[in-house]
């Protein structure tokens, strides 16, 4: 069996890494944070003391990190992957970066004699925790299916988008349409609110119609509008992620006014303090810059 390692155990990072370890795959973990690595020891891991550790351990690094710096960061670096690792390491970054950077650092590895597969994360915490992630890959044929039986332990639906680059392509579609459905939603409900209607009805008509959308139907109905806004996926990170859209976007010539409004949305919230929230709480921020009641499912209802 290949040597794990994995960089990165935030709140997506951490419980995925825990589903590998306690389903079969002994992990050599680093963290610059104590606690997560310490979680992942108590459940049979074993750690490292760099980058460069690390690496000159493992057959496989997982990298789940906040954004492309950290990843070129570790992967090319003096001290980094390619500097320790051995040729033929197969490198699987989960990270939703700029997928500029996810070419580069694909091309930097195959000069090394090593591999990139870039797996991306869909879905939420909360997925995670339960070993139900979604993953967009990026790969050859055959490094989706060395990596194939990994991804299964963290997730329940895995799909191969393509070659290299096409996982962090799909995965920012993807979040355009996560995030400002999010964005959508709390100008929907706010003025739902402000017309006096009744929620649990007017829920019920869009749901019967296309206007319904799944961050409406599964993430507002279990976060925000039950009074929950701890984040699954911050607003912060949702703000980062509509300005790779914006860049990839620019950078290939594709106007996107409606993703440029939505982030200038997240932006105006995370200056109110609201960034380190649910991404749902753009109703709360919304509805307290409007001066309206904020929206929730009524005391006893069957939703709550």
């Amino acid at each position: 069996m290949a040597t794990i390692g994995f960089i990165g155990l935030g709140r997506m990072g951490r419980p995925m890494a825990s589903n590998l370890q306690t389903k079969g795959f002994p992990l050599i973990v680093l963290d610059i944070a104590e606690a997560p690595v310490r979680t992942l020891v108590g459940l049979g891991a074993r750690s490292a003391t760099s980058v460069a550790d690390l690496a000159s351990r493992c057959d496989v690094v997982f990298l789940v990190l906040p954004s492309q710096n950290e990843v070129e960061a570790v992967v090319t670096g003096p001290d980094g992957i390619i500097a320790n690792a051995a040729k033929g390491t197969v490198v699987v970054d989960m990270s939703t970066i700029d997928p500029a950077s996810t070419d580069r650092v694909a091309a930097a590895l195959e000069a090394a004699d090593m591999r990139l597969v870039d797996a991306p994360i869909g879905r939420l915490a909360s997925h995670a925790d339960r070993g139900e992630c979604l993953f967009m890959v990026g790969a050859s044929e055959s490094d989706f299916e060395l990596v194939r039986p990994m991804l299964e332990a963290m997730g329940t639906t895995i799909h191969h988008c393509g070659a290299v680059g096409t996982g962090i392509r799909t995965k920012l579609v993807n979040n355009y349409l996560a995030i400002t459905s999010c964005q959508m939603n709390a100008e929907a409900l706010a003025l739902t609110r402000r017309f006096g209607l009744d929620l649990e009805r007017t829920l019920e008509v869009i749901h019967g119609t296309t206007a319904t959308n799944g961050q409406l139907k599964i993430n507002y109905a279990t976060k925000v509008l039950t009074g929950d806004t701890e984040p699954g996926f911050q607003i912060d990170l949702a703000h980062k992620d509509l300005s790779l859209v914006l860049q990839a976007a620019n950078g290939d010539r594709v106007p996107m006014p409606i993703a440029a409004a939505a982030r200038e949305s997240l932006s105006l919230a995370r200056a109110s303090g609201w960034g380190g929230k649910d991404f749902s709480a753009l109703l709360d921020a919304l509805c307290d810059a409007a001066g309206i009641e904020r929206v929730r499912f009524a005391e006893g209802s069957n939703r709550r």
